[in-house]
């Protein structure tokens, strides 16, 4: 039977049990402790800390005396260290707001408050320069010194450069990466000899063997199915875009049509075009039209041709010719099949999985569509939703067409598409070149922007009249000056033309990149810029959509109205390619009698048979008639004196250069060089 001495220890466990302990070990341990007997006054502080642990577990209450009290006591603000170089902050600018607050043992909204009144809104991850961090160090009573970072260290983030992926030749991707890519064909020719028409019988032919759809006219490339293969058309202007593609260096055409009427024969704009083939050096076929016709003379087409340098192959040239008829469809098949031979002669091939580029055809900005271009791929893959950048443009392919308008998801190499996603219409002849990400074709847009407008402050310099007239031919090759003539009539361009190039000389030649009536176009200074030659203009101006392509293409135009003051200044341009002539005149011979040995070298002593000798002239050692030596003359004596002259029939010493070879018997042949302005 329990006593009752152990009552009390159960009525405790059952408070205990109750949650009452805590509450009365609160009250006794106060009295107990001498700690709190002499310090009475936090015992409300106390109460207060011992509140929120009413939730928790009963635990000792010896623990809850002092220590817990003391370490409520301190403020906010870090009590003054007893060392004073607890004081000194050393921080490598720039540092975070946050940082910064752990660095001095203070909130980061205490800093934030003090950087108002300067102006300064910052959060805590915002970095702060050194002048901020001095001034927060000395208003809360620290020293700042500043550290170093090192090289490359830092919140600030570096410069990322993004270029453009360089192009890959064709001969340096491996084999087995290449594939057999369609040919791309430009037809050119005079506007009058059927090259419409004989487009739109190609057309047909495509339609008729069962392609469905119809044809887009303004897409302005198009595909033909031929013998099981396929041919890309560039249904443009051939000349244009010839002339700006090859001004960028971006031509993608493999074989040229030139297209020849049989009953006119060669026409001024089947010269220009003609000239445009040339200077892209592409292959080139030759279909003679209108064979049709009562007055068609294929005879008269091909010696045309031969006069301006193309042979056919009926003459034993390497120009194929191929009579057709847009109307009737006669040599069509085979204009064709000589196009898919050639094809195969080329071995066009690409890498369908390279980084994709491609020339722009055509651009345009269509209400309602915005900014989409013609283009032709070159390699790779072209595929909805790729990054790109176009020129000093970026753009993101929003939509594909084919050339029979149909939406597609990738265009393969060699084929054309009509592509839209351009944040800027881009020009004729740019090359559209797959990036990474959308972010570095933007970034590399602005640079190339940046950089476009600089570089309006600095054109480069083209040939002008003044600069040719300061050159000088080194005599290697013949000096050739290219120019373009544009007259008010034909009679008057014929005329002018026929003057200059009858200004004959075999060091110096005239080259005409074209001649033609009419003002001076954007076409026009589009080849003269592609061929760095000047633009000669006989009574007419220059159109407003050119004046604005001289200066930014730099192209010199000279206009005249007096048809001899044209002649003269091109004779004169052409005299400043000429190097002068130099003449040679012989003054005298001197016979070597005898040699004599010096300190250095030899000398010879010798006996003036004719003439005289100057030390001022050249002079050349001539043994058995062969010339062994010639140079200047270094010394010239006669007995122990210096002499300027020695005539004949009077002996000498003669030392030339460092030549020590003499022979008794050898003719020193003495001769002066005189520099002559050549003549035309």
């Amino acid at each position: 039977m329990p006593s009752k001495d152990n009552t009390p220890p159960r009525k405790e466990a059952l408070d205990l049990i109750g949650g009452k302990k805590p509450k009365k070990a609160v009250k006794e341990t106060p009295v107990e402790t001498p700690q709190a007997k002499t310090a009475p006054a936090p015992k409300a502080e106390a109460l207060d800390l011992l509140a929120p642990k009413k939730k928790q577990k009963p635990a000792d209450p010896a623990p809850i005396a002092a220590e817990p009290v003391k370490a409520t006591i301190p403020e906010t603000i870090a009590p003054e260290p007893a060392d004073p170089d607890s004081k000194l902050i050393t921080a490598k600018a720039p540092i975070t707001v946050a940082d910064l607050a752990t660095l001095m043992a203070l909130k980061p909204f205490k800093l934030i408050a003090d950087l108002l009144p300067i102006g300064v809104f910052a959060n805590p991850s915002t970095p702060l320069e050194a002048d901020h961090i001095s001034f927060l160090c000395e208003k809360h009573g620290f020293i700042y010194e500043r550290g170093k970072r090192e090289k490359g260290a830092g919140v600030k983030a570096q410069p990322e450069i993004i270029e453009e992926p360089a192009p890959v030749a064709v001969e340096e991707e491996p084999e087995e990466t290449l594939k057999e890519r369609t040919p791309i064909i430009t037809v050119m020719g005079h506007v009058d000899h059927g090259k419409t028409s004989l487009l739109d019988y190609i057309r047909r032919t495509r339609v008729v063997a069962g392609e469905a759809g119809g044809i887009t006219q303004h897409i302005g490339a198009y595909t033909v199915e031929h013998g099981g293969r396929q041919l890309t058309f560039l249904d443009t202007p051939g000349h244009a875009i010839f002339t700006e593609m090859r001004a960028r260096g971006a031509d993608v055409t493999d074989i040229v049509v030139l297209v020849v009427a049989a009953n006119d024969g060669i026409m001024p704009q089947t010269r220009e075009a003609i000239t445009h083939t040339k200077a892209a050096g592409k292959t080139v076929i030759v279909a003679v039209n209108k064979c049709d016709l009562p007055s068609a003379d294929p005879v008269k087409a091909r010696t045309g041709l031969m006069e301006e340098g193309l042979v056919p192959t009926d003459f034993g040239g390497d120009i194929e010719c191929v009579d057709v008829s847009a109307i009737t469809g006669d040599g069509i098949s085979d204009l064709l099949d000589l196009l898919l031979l050639q094809a195969e002669v080329l071995e066009l091939k690409a890498n369908p999985k390279a980084n994709c580029r491609a020339s722009i055809i055509e651009a345009r900005m269509e209400q309602g569509k915005g900014s989409s271009a013609t283009v032709i791929v070159q390699s790779g893959t072209l595929k909805v939703g790729m990054p790109f950048i176009c020129g000093p443009y970026s753009g993101k392919v929003r939509t594909l067409f084919d050339d029979k308008g149909k939406a597609i998801k990738k265009v393969l190499p060699g084929m054309p598409a009509e592509v839209a996603g351009f944040v800027e219409t881009p020009n004729v002849g740019d090359e559209l070149v797959e990036m990474e990400s959308e972010r570095a074709a933007r970034k590399l847009s602005e640079e190339r922007q940046e950089e476009l407008r600089t570089s309006r402050l600095a054109q480069p310099r083209r040939s002008r009249m003044e600069d040719i007239l300061a050159m000088m031919g080194d005599g290697s090759q013949k000096a050739q000056l290219k120019l373009y003539l544009k007259g008010d009539v034909q009679g008057s361009v014929e005329a002018i033309k026929k003057a200059i190039l009858d200004i004959h000389s075999d060091k110096v030649e005239c080259l005409f990149i074209g001649a033609s009536a009419g003002p001076i176009s954007e076409s026009d200074v589009l080849l003269a810029s592609s061929s760095d030659a000047i633009i000669l203009g006989f009574n007419v101006k220059v159109e407003s959509n050119a004046v604005k392509m001289l200066k930014r293409e730099g192209v010199q135009v000279k206009l005249y109205s007096i048809v001899y003051e044209l002649i003269d200044q091109v004779r004169d341009a052409m005299l400043g390619l000429l190097a002068p002539e130099t003449r040679e005149t012989i003054i005298g011979h001197a016979e070597v009698k005898q040699v004599f040995k010096l300190n250095k070298g030899r000398a010879a002593g010798a006996y003036v048979s004719d003439g005289k000798v100057q030390r001022t002239c050249e002079a050349r050692v001539l043994r058995g008639g062969q010339a062994v030596f010639d140079g200047k003359m270094s010394t010239l004596r006669r007995f122990q004196d210096e002499v300027d002259e020695v005539k004949a029939g009077l002996e000498c010493g003669i030392r030339l250069g460092d030549y020590n070879d003499y022979e008794p018997g050898d003719v020193i042949e003495c001769y002066t060089l005189e520099k002559i302005k050549q003549t035309l």
